[in-house]
């Protein structure tokens, strides 16, 4: 069992460097994502690898071994200490109907740390079942990345050419800190956030007629701000007529909800705007500003979902999930700024063939499958998508369990309006994230000697 364990980490930890290595092919770009110029930049997923390979149900899931960053009531129903580490690898192709290309990259996708304050343990020895519990988390990841470059050209009404060069990079983290109440079936949890993050961006403008002298735009926007959101869950147990009355059939069906206001956050921006001829020194400056204090606004989100499982075998849930984007502004960033609000559907679940099983490790994994649909809140365009995924168990020293959890989902992001619009680009893409999860059960164990 420690031989294939440590099998399966070596090839998880080997597939982001392999995937690093193919951007030294001619033909790929790494990074280059073209709607990253509008609004944020490119959202990053918030579910954890479990999640993510069940297409996205978050509202309604919680297990007692793994976080749900998404709704903060879910850490009311952990039994453990769970540490994750999350990576991904992202391969991309773009294309504009004339014109293909490969786009790798990947990172570290996520940090996180949750616990329960009252250890499950103490309550066994002591043999006093209580019926509520507190369960904390800390989490840092990713919120969005800007990274493109986009040549553009056109005609002005006297014929003169005109090649408008973009290129940006940066991107948002939020860090995180959720706590949760549960008392008995119903756990309500609220995450409390603080975003920041720095995202540059820059216009080449060049004329035809005048080949060697450019005007060039400089701008590097800093923003900060706090943000909340609040989440609630609640168990149905179904339970059958027995000889000795009433008892769990180990079926539960979960509801969930979470959801935000806008909020607002501030920032810091510098512009810088020249003439120049490609040279340093030949240099006309236009426009110079140090530091330009400025305000945006979040969106306000709020998700729905259902989930029924039995337990140890098998999980089926749908989620739904709206954000209003189209109430997002950004004063340091004035390009790229008029958003859709955007919705997300996804159905999924997740089969454990025989959890106990001792001469069979396939039938102890967890099998992970989904597929989502939604509108990006960027232009017109919908991602849409299929996943799969496992949970591989580990057994540690005290019999404590942890897992890898790896998810792969295949996607596209396209122009719903592509027919009509000659400069849309669609994008298909690959996505494997790889989550490490350790659990340790020895928190806030109260030791007793006689």
């Amino acid at each position: 069992m420690h031989r294939q364990t440590i099998k399966y980490l070596i090839l998880i930890l080997l597939f982001p460097i392999g995937s690093f290595a193919q951007n030294g092919q001619s033909e790929r770009v790494k990074d280059n994502s073209p709607y990253s110029r509008l609004g944020m930049g490119d959202l990053f997923d918030q579910n954890f690898s479990a999640i993510r390979a069940m297409g996205g149900q978050s509202a309604a899931y919680h297990d007692p071994f793994q976080v749900n960053l998404v709704n903060p009531a879910s850490l009311g129903f952990l039994d453990a200490t769970s540490f994750e580490v999350g990576l991904y690898s992202q391969y991309s192709a773009l294309s504009d109907g004339n014109t293909d290309v490969g786009v790798t990259s990947g990172n570290l996708g996520y940090l996180s740390l949750g616990f329960i304050t009252q250890n499950k343990l103490n309550q066994i020895l002591d043999k006093k079942v209580r019926p509520w519990a507190w369960g904390m988390n800390f989490s840092l990841s990713p919120y969005s990345d800007v990274n493109y470059g986009v040549e553009l050209n056109r005609s002005l009404r006297d014929s003169t050419q005109v090649v408008e060069l973009f290129n940006g990079n940066g991107g948002t983290y939020r860090f995180m800190w959720g706590n949760a109440y549960r008392y008995k079936n119903f756990s309500a949890g609220l995450n409390l956030g603080y975003i920041f993050g720095k995202i540059n961006n820059e216009r080449s403008l060049g004329f035809e007629a005048q080949p060697t002298y450019n005007v060039i735009t400089e701008k590097a926007t800093s923003l900060s701000g706090f943000n909340w959101n609040l989440g609630v869950q609640y168990n149905f147990i179904f339970k059958e007529e027995t000889a000795e009355g009433l008892k769990p059939t180990g079926r539960i069906l979960t509801i969930g909800a979470h959801g935000n206001s806008a909020t607002g956050f501030g920032t810091n921006s510098s512009l810088l705007e020249f003439r120049s001829n490609n040279t340093f020194f030949h240099r006309d400056t236009i426009t110079d500003n140090g530091e330009l204090r400025q305000k945006g606004r979040l969106p306000a989100e709020f998700g729905v979902g259902l989930m029924l499982k039995q337990s140890n075998k098998w999980k089926l849930g749908a989620n739904f999930k709206y954000a209003q984007w189209s109430k997002y502004f950004n004063e340091g960033l004035v390009d790229g700024q008029d958003l859709n609000d955007t919705w997300e559907l996804g159905i999924g679940g997740e089969i454990t063939p025989d959890y106990k099983a001792y001469n069979s490790y396939a039938k102890k994994i967890r099998y992970r499958g989904g597929v989502f649909f939604g509108k990006d809140p960027r232009l017109n365009l919908s991602d849409y998508g299929v996943t799969f995924g496992v949970g591989l168990p580990i057994i540690l020293p005290r019999q404590t369990i942890s897992f890898v959890n790896l998810s792969l989902e295949l996607g596209q992001l396209k122009d719903l309006s592509s027919s009509t619009n000659a400069n849309s680009i669609s994008e298909s893409y690959v996505n494997l994230t790889a989550g490490f999860t350790l659990n340790d059960n020895t928190w806030f164990f109260k030791r007793k000697f006689n």
